[in-house]
C-alpha cells in the first residue's frame, strides 16, 4: 500500500513538473541593442505586442544600447537558454564578430539558437534636399572629381550605413570619407544641413523629410523600384547591380541550447504576427519588407549574410574602432 502511494506521488510530481515547464510560463524579453525609437526598436515593439497575444504571456522590449549592438548581443548570449531572453538581430550580429576577428567575443551562429527572420530593411541613398546632385551618377562624378571631399554619414562604425557607403566607394573605385555619429538621427541631421554629402538610411521614418524636401533620395537598395519611391532608380539601375543582396535583415535568436519546444513555439508566434494583415500593413508603412522563416532557414541565411559582409569588409578595408 505504501509502495502504491509512493509511486502515485512520484507520478503526480512528474506530471506537475512537466506542466510547470510548459513554455512560456513567464514574460519573454526582446533585447534590442539600440536606443528606443530607432528602426529596430520600432519593429521589435510591433512584434512584441502581437507575440504577447499569441503566447499568452507578456513579451516586452528591453533596450541594451552600446558598441553597435554588442552589449545587447552579449546580454542574450550570457542569459539562460530557456527561451525567455531573445535578441533582435541586425546586420551588426554578424559584422561585430567579423570586425573583431580573433578577438571576437561570440560566434553569431554557434552561440545562438535562431528563431526566425522578421523583415528586411531597404536602404535609401539620401542627400540634402536642395543638393545640385540629381542621381547616383552625379554623386560618383563628384567623388571622382574631388577625391575624399565627398563624405558619407553613418550611425557608427560597422553599421549598415557605413558598410553600404564603403561598398559604393569600392564598387565605384572612388575615395570617400566616412563620418560616423552616435546614431542615425544625428547623422541624418548633418546630411540635411549639408555638412555631410550623403547617407544610406533605413527607409523607416524618412518619408516626411523627403515630402518636405529636406532630403532628396537618389537611389534605393531594393531589387525593384519601391512603390513608396517609384521615381527613384534602384542601385542596379544606377549602375551598381548586386546592392540588393546587402539589404539588412532583422530576426530573433535565443541563447544556444534553448529547447526545441521553446524555439518552435516562439517561431510560431513570430510567423503568426507577420501573417496578420494589420502587422503587414504597419511594417510596410515603416518601409520594412516582411520576411519570416523557419529556424533552419534563418540559420542558413545568417551564414550567407556573414559571407557577404566579410567580402565587403575585406575589400573595403573596414576596420574595427
Amino acid at each position: 500500500m505504501r509502495l502504491k502511494f509512493l509511486v502515485a506521488s512520484l507520478l503526480a510530481a512528474l506530471a506537475g513538473g512537466a506542466l510547470g515547464q510548459e513554455f512560456p510560463a513567464k514574460p519573454v524579453r526582446l533585447v534590442v541593442g539600440y536606443s528606443a525609437g530607432g528602426p529596430t526598436d520600432v519593429i521589435a515593439r510591433v512584434l512584441a505586442q502581437d507575440m504577447t497575444a499569441s503566447l499568452g504571456q507578456s513579451v516586452f522590449v528591453e533596450n541594451k544600447t552600446g558598441a553597435n549592438g554588442l552589449i545587447g548581443t552579449m546580454e542574450v548570449k550570457r542569459s539562460a537558454p530557456d527561451g525567455y531572453s531573445l535578441l533582435v538581430t541586425t546586420l551588426s550580429h554578424n559584422v561585430n564578430a567579423i570586425l573583431a576577428g580573433d578577438r571576437r567575443q561570440y560566434d553569431p551562429v554557434a552561440d545562438f539558437s535562431p528563431v526566425s527572420l522578421v523583415s528586411f530593411l531597404p536602404l535609401v541613398l539620401v542627400t540634402k534636399g536642395d543638393s545640385p546632385m540629381a542621381s547616383v551618377g552625379d554623386l560618383i562624378a563628384l567623388a571622382r572629381a574631388k577625391p575624399n571631399d565627398v563624405s558619407y554619414a553613418s550611425a557608427g562604425n560597422g553599421g549598415s550605413a557605413h558598410l553600404a557607403g564603403a561598398l559604393l566607394a569600392t564598387l565605384s573605385q572612388t575615395k570617400m570619407t566616412h563620418v560616423p555619429f552616435r546614431g542615425n538621427a544625428p547623422a541624418l541631421t548633418e546630411v540635411i544641413a549639408g555638412r555631410v554629402t550623403f547617407m544610406f538610411y533605413p527607409m523607416i521614418g524618412i518619408s516626411e523629410q523627403v515630402a518636405q524636401k529636406r532630403l532628396k533620395v537618389l537611389g534605393i537598395s531594393t531589387a525593384a523600384r519601391h512603390p513608396d519611391y517609384p521615381g527613384v532608380p534602384t542601385m542596379a539601375e544606377a549602375g551598381f547591380p548586386g546592392f540588393e543582396e546587402y539589404t539588412q535583415g532583422l530576426g530573433l535568436v535565443a541563447p544556444a541550447g534553448t529547447p526545441a519546444n521553446a524555439i518552435n513555439r516562439l517561431n510560431a508566434a513570430v510567423r503568426a504576427s507577420l501573417e496578420r494583415p494589420e502587422t503587414k500593413e504597419k511594417l510596410k508603412s515603416l518601409g520594412a519588407i516582411v520576411q519570416d522563416s523557419t529556424p533552419a532557414e534563418f540559420s542558413a541565411w545568417l551564414k550567407k549574410d556573414a559571407e557577404r559582409w566579410t567580402r565587403v569588409i575585406q575589400t573595403a578595408g573596414v576596420k574595427a574602432e
